[in-house]
């Protein structure tokens, strides 16, 4: 998204000069459009010309994901990885699924769509906690005040 170059860049930065490490796929599963018998290929995320979309993290940043999260003690996971809702976009976020739903660190997931996916992977059970309010898991996580948390504090 174009208009979020800017801020995305200034997040990189800021995070390189703290040494904290951030993790960007490096290929993608490409299609022209959305569909699932939609020919795909996958490419270098600097590669992809604008009639392709990026659908799914590609297989190189499925193994660079899963590599980062075996040593994680905690891994906080909203939002899927890619467009599972269709077989050929779905590999990223399942092999992701089943990662940290075989891990040993806590893992808790935010959102409903990430819950359905884990889901769907059959890792649901080897999740230290989901949450459906994708939204609001991240305005809690933030630390900005949930109404209903605030009426609840109120009685």
């Amino acid at each position: 998204e174009e208009d979020l170059l800017e801020t995305a860049r200034s997040l990189l930065d800021r995070a390189e000069r703290q040494g904290i490490k951030i993790y960007l796929p490096v290929d993608s599963v490409t299609a022209r459009k959305l569909s699932e018998d939609s020919p795909t290929k996958n490419q270098a995320v600097e590669d992809i010309s604008g009639d392709w979309m990026a659908l799914d993290i590609g297989p190189e940043s499925s193994r660079y994901f899963s590599e980062a999260l075996g040593d994680a003690e905690t891994i906080i996971w909203n939002g899927p990885l890619g467009a599972f809702e269709f077989e050929p976009f779905s590999h990223g976020t399942f092999s992701t699924a089943r990662t940290v739903g075989r891990g040993t660190a806590l893992s808790i997931i935010g959102g409903g769509d990430t819950g359905l996916a884990v889901q769907r992977a059959g890792e649901a059970d080897n999740i230290s906690y989901i949450s459906t309010g994708g939204g609001a898991f991240l305005h809690f996580l933030s630390g900005r005040e949930l109404p209903g948390l605030s009426a609840l504090r109120a009685i």
